[in-house]
């Protein structure tokens, strides 16, 4: 079945659709020895290149789209590769394929991390248009008031645009430190962090405990993984109309 070049790219897993297509912008994928333009269609039987390596995309089947839910800890990086030699959450992961991040944590940021070998999955499921909620048990140093809580909700203007919680509720802990569990559904860099900031909060410790439906196991450990149950796949694909 014919396809558009990009998608079945990324549907093999070798990356979201929006970076396939900028390769091809680039006149970087070849297909059948002739360089791809934007708006090309392909089969899975096809000889496709990308930087002149063979790629393989017989694994384009959407049935075998595979999740992992990964339990981050604090110090171990989100990117692929790291000048300075510190340990990846890709270093984490089974080699049988080549796994998309769903959504980064920064470095002392723990808890839930998705992956999957649909980049296509994984691109939807970013993308700020399909409103899936992230939620966060975040630890706040400092009194929090019924004033500041009012104010994370209603939203606070950041550098990069106006931001705010969907919910907070107060989770517990005594004296200077506290926590709530917030839940947002975007993604901007630091955004959790940030929006306490802005109200002159720092933030002590910080946990991805739910993407979507997708909750964080109490029986994972720390840098620890498992794959999703194929109703739960099943599930992100129908959220996400694939």
């Amino acid at each position: 079945m014919m396809e558009r070049l990009q998608k079945l790219i990324a549907t093999a897993g070798y990356g979201s659709r929006r970076w396939a297509e900028r390769l091809i912008e680039q006149g970087r994928v070849e297909v059948n020895n002739k360089t791809a333009s934007i708006g090309d269609k392909a089969d899975i039987t096809d000889k496709v290149k990308i930087d002149g390596r063979t790629i393989d995309l017989s694994r384009y089947n959407e049935e075998e789209t595979k999740v992992i839910i990964l339990n981050k800890q604090a110090g171990v990086i989100c990117s692929n590769k790291d000048k300075e030699g510190r340990k990846s959450a890709y270093d984490l992961l089974p080699k049988e394929s080549r796994w998309v991040m769903v959504g980064r944590l920064d470095l002392n940021t723990s808890g839930l991390l998705l992956f999957t070998n649909n980049g296509d999955l994984a691109n939807k499921l970013m993308h700020p248009s399909s409103e899936i909620e992230r939620e966060y048990a975040v630890r706040v140093l400092g009194k929090v008031e019924n004033e500041d809580l009012k104010q994370l909700t209603e939203g606070i203007d950041l550098e990069d645009g106006f931001a705010k919680f969907s919910r907070v509720t107060i989770g517990g802990g005594q004296g200077a430190n506290r926590w709530y569990k917030v839940v947002l559904k975007e993604g901007k860099k630091r955004e959790v962090r940030r929006l306490w900031e802005a109200l002159g909060f720092k933030v002590s410790r910080l946990i991805r405990i739910r993407f979507g439906e997708i909750r964080l196991p109490d029986s994972l450990r720390a840098n620890q993984y498992e794959y999703l149950k194929s109703k739960q796949v099943q599930s992100l694909l129908k959220k996400v109309n694939l």
